[in-house]
């Protein structure tokens, strides 16, 4: 077993996220020729050498685009000649009322023509020319229009695989195709020795049963390819805001039709072509087209925007110029075929397994043949002589090939890394009926052996459902929970406070209220500034409404690096004003004034400030978000320069509640009894994060609360002492995240997950074994980098992908030590008796069929099964652990040792103990051998359902999927053995026989009782018969 590992580790082994090219080509080099079907076998896994070609085209692009960017004016008019190409209007474009060539349109984003732009009236006559306005988008009803003239927003895609296709591949068997071969022949003699119709039974048998294996291995891989579409589907799903009709609208990307205003913020993924309308701190990163890592900043003099890139800071307006094939990035995008995906780690070792035991089969195979053809030859010399022969003697010779083929056929365990495939494909399917959209296989798989989750507060512990619960201003502190707050409130502060609190709120924001269809308003935004807009505008209709005559000059977005927003507005009387909100220590240190209870502006002394960060955690002490809102008013700026960093006044704290999902304290519980370590790790207040934490059960009595600045400051020894006791980090940094991973999965060895939502988060989820994105929350760019989505940003969704991987892990084991079991059956008592007796108790036609059992449908019942609560209850596999265990072993052993012993005896004394006689005994006793054999194998499926629980119908019959085919499986062995026992070699058996072969095989059920009893040590912890091991005792031997 240990030899069988190292030879795994060394050729088998892959690693779960971002593997080398070197790497995947090595366990391809080791797989070698011991392959039935290699465009069956290799179908999920990915193809390197389309890969390498969309690298060079991809590469050949950005030359292309990085040249049109960068090259001077006067090269591009060299290239393209000195003269405009002139494009003509067309009369449908003309009869549908836009004044411009769709190609023309185009050209001029994707060639940065500024020249033509100017000459059509910059951005403004575009609009003008396609017929949108700033304010109020397009219409509705003119998009099937826009679609005609100007085209859809999608790139030509491959069309999807027929049914048809999956029935070649499945021919593509080198096994069957020679096994048809042997069939023919065997007709073909069979006919000349015997004549029609005796003769063709042998042959025919075994073509119906390869066209069955066929049909049924087909319409496996067609579902499964119909459910990865689906799951490719809801990966392409995007939606973005647009203003249509006058009113802001969430739309598919797909929808987006040119004409249409586009609103990008941080992290979203550029939608189609377009021009700059406004917007604030515009960069664009333009490397997944050009190649260029520097990030580009967007103004009016440089408005071009390409589909594609990727916001990298600020917002804007956009005005779609291009959509789909009229784009670089489309144009791009389908000339790329499809490189597959990256193969996961269990289907390359099962590869592995596969390989070994096919070099086995096959010299099990070569031998029997050897072996049948030296005592066939013997015979025939002692009796008749090798001189003559007949066309029966070349029918047994096929019948011989045909046999060894066929026990090649069942050696080589081609469904182990299928049945990966088949379980993983299911188990994402049930996840995306769960709220969890699995981008990558692997991740699946690899979620079942986390060991440590690292995971964002704000919407995914918490509801995200934000309002603000107390308040600070004035040096008074108000809850706002009554219905009497607001009034309070505004009796508490002066006038001239009051205002400048809702110039605050109102101006420094990235929400924005909008009307929808039926007139009524709603406030988008992050719901951390919906949280404060929404209260404003309560606060603003208690006391009336405030002037709002400000004019917005320069905005600074929020970021989780900067963790603050900063707005300056140009003031009626010609000053200028800066508004700062964000993290409470950051803004209190940049202040140096305050307004005190009668709304005068004093000097913030050092009690002040002391009492100021005591209500900061007050707040924070009651699970609030504390947030601050300053103010300083300056006579001049520069557009270069950044916001001030000190001389600003204090105007408010505000304390905003965002209370704790249901479900969670159950599900961190969860995580605990699986050997989970649940970790927070968020940008707020420490006190706000340790107050949630301990009411999620995250920080336990001896745990480590720290702060971002303290960690990242420790040296790498300091860290390793440090890190396993982090439960919480708070006012970190994406680095910081990012460091903590690194660390985790280097220094600990832990299979991380972790989540994110915004854009600096990438790197950390991209380092990570499993990044999870938040689907409601999350910007593109973090889904981008994610393995799975969590379409509902909540933390109970997470658990329920993992316990999905400890399924697929668990499951494919579970087949594993089924369908070797028969393998180790199939091949000893076929060459056993080839030895002893001449000839081979199964035929090809009776093989094939238990190869079907064993393989597709095998894989099927064993590969589906669901979750149950006691996977959660065990610790999760280590990284570099054996994937057939030592329990796998004494199962296998132990069943294959029982079905040898019961096989062998009724080949050699079954026509005596069970008083067999006549002329047909023999296919009597190989009928009865081939029909106890196969109810072996089905009672050791339902044995294989639980590797070490002694009850084995737990669960059972609620899946339908395993009841269905164990059923299926057991009728159609009746119409074998009862109705097609001319093509299968078998006679009709008696209901004595029927009892003593379902009764020999349901032995197998106390058997499996039984070897479960027998200890056996796995990695130092025994395996117990009455459940799964229980986890160390300890939290260091946990991780």
């Amino acid at each position: 077993m240990e030899r069988l590992d190292s030879y795994l580790d060394e050729h088998f082994y892959l690693p779960p996220k971002n593997p080398s090219e070197e790497a995947q080509r090595r366990w391809r080099s080791a797989v070698g020729a011991i392959v039935k079907n290699r465009r069956r076998r290799f179908r999920h896994v990915a193809d390197l050498e389309s890969r390498s070609q969309n690298e060079h085209k991809r590469r050949s692009t950005q030359e292309k685009i990085r040249v049109a960017f960068y090259v001077q004016q006067a090269a591009l008019n060299f290239i393209d000649g000195a003269k405009h190409k002139e494009y003509a209007l067309t009369e449908d474009i003309i009869k549908a009322g836009f004044s411009i060539n769709p190609d023309e349109l185009a050209s001029i984003t994707s060639k940065h023509d500024m020249k033509v732009l100017k000459m059509h009236g910059g951005v403004d006559g575009i609009s003008t020319k396609i017929r949108s306005a700033f304010d109020r988008g397009v219409s509705a009803s003119d998009v099937d229009t826009r679609q005609t003239i100007y085209g859809e927003n999608r790139y030509a895609e491959k069309p999807s695989r027929g049914f048809w296709s999956f029935v070649w591949d499945a021919l593509q068997d080198m096994t069957l195709i020679i096994l048809m071969v042997c069939a023919l022949l065997s007709a073909v003699v069979g006919l000349a020795s015997e004549g029609w119709p005796k003769g063709m039974y042998d042959g025919l048998g075994i073509i119906l049963s390869i066209l069955l294996v066929v049909m049924v291995t087909a319409i496996s891989d067609y579902r499964q390819s119909l459910q990865f579409k689906e799951l490719d589907n809801e990966k392409k799903k995007i939606f973005i805001h647009v203003t249509r009709d006058g009113g802001r609208q969430k739309i598919s990307i797909y929808d987006l039709v040119v004409g249409d205003i586009v609103h990008l913020s941080i992290g979203d993924q550029v939608p189609a072509d377009g021009l700059y309308i406004h917007g604030y701190s515009l960069l664009i990163d333009e490397s997944s087209l050009s190649g260029e890592s520097d990030p580009v900043y967007i103004s009016q003099d440089k408005p071009f925007i390409l589909a594609g890139t990727k916001v990298q800071d600020g917002s804007a307006k956009m005005l779609v110029t291009a959509v789909g094939m009229r784009t670089e990035w489309g144009r791009l995008m389908s000339t790329l075929s499809e490189g597959g995906e990256d193969e996961t780690p269990l289907q390359v070792k099962l590869n592995g397994v596969a390989t070994i035991i096919g070099k086995i089969g096959l010299v099990f195979a070569t031998l029997t043949f050897v072996v049948l053809m030296v005592r066939f030859l013997i015979e025939k010399g002692l009796t008749v002589g090798l001189s003559t022969w007949y066309s029966t003697d070349a029918l047994t010779i096929v019948n011989y090939f045909a046999t060894a083929v066929t026990i090649i056929v069942v050696a080589v365990p081609e469904g182990l890394p299928l049945a990966v495939t088949l379980s993983l494909a299911f188990a994402m399917k049930k996840l995306m009926n769960d709220k969890a959209l699995v981008r990558h296989l692997s991740a699946c798989e690899t979620m079942g052996s986390a060991g440590t989750i690292c995971t964002d507060k704000t919407g995914t512990l918490t509801t995200n459902h934000m309002v603000v619960d107390k308040i600070w201003v004035s040096e008074v502190s108000k809850p706002l929970t009554s219905g009497k707050s607001l009034e309070d409130l505004n009796s508490a502060i002066s006038p001239d406070t009051l205002n400048l609190l809702l110039q605050g709120i109102f101006e420094n924001t990235s929400a924005e209220v909008v009307k929808e269809k039926d007139g009524r308003q709603t406030v988008l935004g992050t719901p951390t500034e919906r949280a404060i807009l929404e209260f404003g505008l309560k606060l603003e209709g208690h006391r009336g409404a405030v002037d709002r005559s400000c004019n917005k000059v320069k905005v600074e977005p929020f970021n989780s690096v900067k963790k603050k927003m900063e707005v300056l507005v140009s003031l009626p009387d010609g000053k200028h004003r800066w508004f700062s909100k964000g993290a409470s220590e950051i803004v209190v240190q940049m202040c140096d004034m305050m307004i005190d209870g009668d709304g005068n502006i004093v000097p913030l002394s050092e009690a002040q400030r002391q009492n100021i960060l005591g209500t900061i955690n007050s707040f924070a002490s009651d699970a609030l978000r504390t947030l601050c809102l300053a103010y300083k008013d300056v006579d001049d700026f520069s557009d270069d320069a950044d916001s001030p960093t000190a001389g600003f006044t204090l105007i408010s704290i505000f304390g905003i509640k965002d209370p704790v999902r249901p479900g969670v304290k159950d599900a961190v519980k969860d995580c605990d009894s699986a050997g989970i370590m649940v970790r927070m790790v968020t940008g707020d207040n420490i006190n706000t994060a340790k107050a949630i934490a301990k009411e999620c059960g995250i920080l336990s009595d001896g745990g480590t609360a720290i702060e971002g600045p303290e960690f990242r400051n420790k040296s790498p020894e300091e860290m390793r002492a440090l890190i396993p006791k982090i439960e919480v980090m708070a006012r970190s940094l994406p680095l910081d995240k990012h460091t903590l991973v690194t660390n985790l999965r280097g220094m600990f060895h832990e299979v991380v997950a972790v989540t994110g939502d915004g854009t600096n988060d990438a790197p950390a989820l991209h380092e990570a074994d499993i990044g999870l994105a938040m689907g409601i929350a999350g910007t593109e760019v973090a889904k981008e980098s994610a393995d799975v989505i969590v379409l509902d940003d909540n933390f109970t969704t997470i658990i329920n992908v993992a316990r999905w991987g400890r399924a697929v892990y668990i499951n494919i084991q579970k087949f594993v030590q089924f369908q070797l079991t028969v393998n180790i059956v199939a091949l000893v008592i076929n060459f056993v008796s080839a030895c002893i007796t001449g000839s081979a108790p199964l035929t090809a036609v009776q093989l094939l069929w238990v190869n079907m059992i064993m393989d597709t449908l095998g894989a099927l019942a064993l590969a589906t099964e669901p979750p149950n609560d006691d996977m959660m209850k065990r610790p999760p596999v280590g990284r570099r652990e054996s994937f057939i265990t030592k329990v796998m072993w004494r199962n296998i052993i132990g069943q294959s040792l029982y079905q040898l012993v019961v096989l062998g005896t009724l080949m050699f004394g079954g026509e005596q103990l069970l008083n067999i006689k006549g002329a047909d005994s023999k296919s009597v006793i190989n009928t009865l051998i081939f029909n106890s054999f196969v109810f072996c194998q089905v009672f050791n499926e339902i044995n294989s359902r639980e590797m070490q629980k002694i009850n084995v119908f737990s669960g059972m019959f609620s899946n339908w999927i395993f009841i269905g085919i164990i059923a299926a499986t057991v009728a159609f062995q009746v119409v074998i053995i009862e109705f097609l026992g001319t093509f299968a070699s078998t006679v009709p058996l008696s209901w004595e026989h029927w009892l003593v072969s379902i009764g020999l095989g349901s032995i197998s059920l106390i058997v499996g009782a039984i070897l479960k009893c027998i200890p056996v040590k796995s990695d130092g912890i025994p395996a117990s018969p009455n459940g799964y091991a229980p986890l160390p005792g300890g939290p260091d031997n946990v991780a």
